[in-house]
């Protein structure tokens, strides 16, 4: 399964404030272990926050899970991640693992070809995967 963990915007992100060194180091940590682990992939389109949970840290950095949905629909984002696991615990358990003190983070799932029901018919997911199989080879021209 794939799921997008958005980072949420600080008030510090807003104004333009750059990360620390140190917090650049710690960053490179962690995606180094999610690449290590075969999870890191890219982006796609979203389903409802409704299906999506998030993960808070207070400033101890102790998360805390928060189901969807979210009621605030003007929230901003600074950054994102998507996962390949095999689950949404999967991807809860990942992204507690950020090296985060203070903020948020929303996880989502993508939309997947049986989410669309009969109108996404088999004329359809075919051109739909063409153009996937398309996007694949401009990344890697």
């Amino acid at each position: 399964m794939r799921f997008m963990v958005i980072v949420k915007a600080t008030e510090e992100s807003e104004q333009g404030a750059l990360p620390s060194r140190d917090m650049l180091e710690a960053m490179g940590a962690y995606n180094e272990e999610l690449v290590k682990a075969g999870i890191l992939l890219d982006g796609d389109g979203l389903r409802p926050s409704s299906h999506g949970a998030r993960v808070r840290f207070d400033q101890d950095g102790n998360a805390s899970v928060i189901d969807g949905p979210f009621a605030e629909t003007k929230e901003l984002v600074s950054g994102y991640w998507v996962f390949e696991v095999s689950s949404r615990e999967e991807a809860i358990e990942w992204a507690k693992k950020a090296p985060f003190r203070g903020g948020e983070l929303e996880i989502r799932p993508f939309s997947t070809a049986e989410d669309f029901g009969e109108a996404f018919t088999p004329d359809l997911q075919e051109q739909e995967n063409q153009l996937r199989g398309t996007l694949a080879e401009n990344r890697g021209a």
